[in-house]
This record gives structure tokens, C-alpha cells and sequence, in this order.
């Protein structure tokens, strides 16, 4: 794995907008090279990988198989499977990369949490994956059953891990928030104080970003969006307080 290139004691200065494309340029071609390697890994597993992302559909719909429609849609069902898995896969290596390219704009004292940047950023990654399993069944449900019996729902495939694989993205990515806020209030963009006093305004702000980003026009995915980021910004509020002290 590519080390990130931290700025030396003896060299705490500001970098030139030269340097900051050069730096961004590197992180970019090594995520980039990590992404590729880490889809042909989850290209050979998209057999397996398919079978996980079936699961809600199966709570639904049981065991009635799923269609495609053109010779070609199979291959490039396994193919994006296969993409997105290796985002997943090489999200550590390219969070990494992110916080040796932020870093360098950190106080010396706050490059300690490089460790545990890279840390949260992941386990938060997977926790908004594991919400987004929690909540397709839950959509899938409710966009399958509406409506009138006399229109049956046709299971294509396609269709189906788009949707999924959508909800997934906007779950994980979404689950940063918290990061987010703790690196911004590191570099003294937000405060605790500032974050409590507008907590409401930061609620009202989840909820219609939550009902704007989630797939479909069921009342619950962005309810089970919207409730654990707010937890996640309260708990954000607590670990700034701590890591300012």
C-alpha cells in the first residue's frame, strides 16, 4: 500500500497550488490502479457477490428467478458487480490515500489520526452497506405491493441490482457524514457549539437531503436514512468536543 506523503516537521509550510494538483494527481492514479486490481478480485467473487445482493429481493418475491432481457445483459450484470465491489474492496487503500492528501492542511498535532481516519472512514462505509441491506427489503416491499394486484411486478435483473446497488452507494457514502463533520471541526471550520446551536437546522437539512438521494417513492428508505445520520451527527458533536480538548 502507498504510504501518503505527510508534510516533514521541518517543512510545515503551505503548499503551492502546483504542488496541491501534483499531490492530487498521485492520489488519484494510486486510488485509480487500487480500484482496477480490487475489480478484477471482485469480478472472479461477483458470482458470490450476486447471491448476497439477491437476498432482499428473495424476502420478497421468494424464489421466482430473476430475467434479462438481451444476450448481453448478464455479462455486464457481473461486470458492474464487479466494479462496485472493488470500490468496496479498495476503499481503504484510496481513504488512505484521501487523508495523505488533507493532511499536509492539519495541525502537526492532528496528523496522529491518520490510523483512525482511515478506520472510521471504513467501518463507516460497511455500517451504511449493512443499513442499506436492512432497508431494501423494507422498499422493496412497499414498491412491489402498491398499487392495484392486476399489475404484477416482472423481476429483471438489471433493474433490480441497479436499484440495489444505488441505495447501497447512497448509504455508505451518506454514512460519512460524521467524518465529515469531525475533520471539519479539526481544521476549525464547525464547532460543537456551532453544531448544537444549529442541531435543528442540521435535522431539517438530513431529512430532505435523505428524501432527495434515496431511489424510488416509498416514505421509509429516507426515514431509515434519515434516523441513523442523525444519530451519527450527535455522535460527531460529542467526538469533536473530545478531540478539541
Amino acid at each position: 500500500m502507498a504510504k501518503p506523503q505527510l508534510v516533514k516537521p521541518d517543512e510545515d509550510r503551505r503548499m503551492t497550488v502546483i504542488e496541491h494538483l501534483e499531490e492530487l494527481r498521485r492520489v488519484l492514479i494510486i486510488s485509480l490502479i487500487a480500484w482496477g486490481i480490487a475489480t478484477i478480485v471482485a469480478f472472479v467473487l461477483s458470482g458470490f457477490i450476486l447471491q448476497i445482493l439477491l437476498v432482499p429481493i428473495k424476502q420478497v418475491i421468494g424464489n421466482q428467478p430473476l430475467y434479462f432481457t438481451r444476450p448481453v445483459d448478464k455479462f455486464l450484470l457481473y461486470f458492474k458487480i464487479g466494479l462496485f465491489g472493488g470500490l468496496i474492496l479498495a476503499a481503504p487503500i484510496i481513504f488512505w490515500q484521501v487523508w495523505g492528501f488533507i493532511a499536509p492542511g492539519l495541525r502537526r498535532n492532528e496528523r496522529r489520526f491518520a490510523i483512525g481516519f482511515v478506520a472510521s472512514a471504513s467501518l463507516l462505509f460497511v455500517l451504511g452497506i449493512f443499513f442499506a441491506f436492512f432497508a431494501l427489503p423494507i422498499a422493496l416491499r412497499f414498491l412491489i405491493g402498491f398499487g392495484t394486484s392486476d399489475i404484477k411486478y416482472f423481476p429483471l435483473a438489471a433493474s433490480y441490482i441497479n436499484f440495489a446497488l444505488l441505495l447501497i452507494a447512497i448509504f455508505g457514502i451518506t454514512f460519512e457524514l460524521p467524518l465529515a463533520l469531525t475533520m471539519m471541526g479539526l481544521a476549525g471550520i464547525v464547532t460543537p457549539a456551532f453544531l448544537n446551536h444549529n442541531r435543528v437546522k442540521f435535522w431539517l437539512g438530513i431529512f430532505i437531503g435523505s428524501n432527495f438521494v434515496t431511489p424510488g417513492a416509498d416514505p421509509f428508505t429516507p426515514l431509515l436514512l434519515t434516523v441513523p445520520l442523525i444519530v451519527l451527527f450527535e455522535v460527531s458533536i460529542q467526538v469533536i468536543r473530545a478531540l478539541r480538548k
